[in-house]
């Protein structure tokens, strides 16, 4: 059930693989969240912006949740899964990408993203709430998009991160 699932949104990104534009986009997009640099970054602007002791430990929280997030599903979720990638042999890539060596279950840009999502857009508006969010999609539909998960490995990783996410909302206030 689940290896058809994913292969319905496989063949449903289809279309969009080889577009220009769409690839530069989301290949971009999955590079940004290796390491969770996108998130880190995103995390630490507005103390340049706007420096202030709460952006500080806004920035701080953020980065710590995320510190956090990784060890657990790095270092010990996806241990417990060692799912294997799509295989790299079937497809042609457009762009160089780095090739993860951890488990394909759950993606970890995926659950950094939405624990990204959640600190980011915590005591702020719906804009930066939408923003915060839809950063988090698009990273997380473009580990789909260049093949380097599953889309049930996302799914799982967005589930994962989003209860994380609120979780260290609470324990990192």
């Amino acid at each position: 059930m689940v290896s058809r699932l994913d292969g319905w949104a496989d063949r449903g990104l289809d279309p969009l693989r080889g577009l220009s534009t769409v690839d530069r986009v989301l290949y971009a997009a999955s590079e940004a969240g290796n390491f969770s640099a996108l998130w880190h970054v995103a995390a630490w602007l507005p103390c340049l912006v706007r420096p202030s002791r709460e952006e500080v430990r806004r920035a701080a929280r953020t980065s710590a949740a995320l510190a956090i997030e990784s060890v657990l599903v790095n270092g010990g979720v996806k241990s417990l899964f060692r799912r294997a990638r799509p295989s790299i042999l079937l497809v042609e890539r457009t762009r160089r990408l780095r090739q993860p060596k951890t488990s394909s279950f759950p993606s970890g840009h995926a659950s950094a993203a939405m624990v990204a999502a959640a600190m980011l857009s915590h005591g702020r508006g719906r804009t930066v709430s939408a923003v915060a969010y839809t950063a988090a999609g698009v990273v997380s539909l473009s580990r789909v998009h260049v093949r380097i998960h599953h889309a049930s490995d996302v799914a799982g990783g967005l589930a994962l991160g989003g209860v994380m996410g609120l979780l260290f909302r609470r324990l990192l206030p």
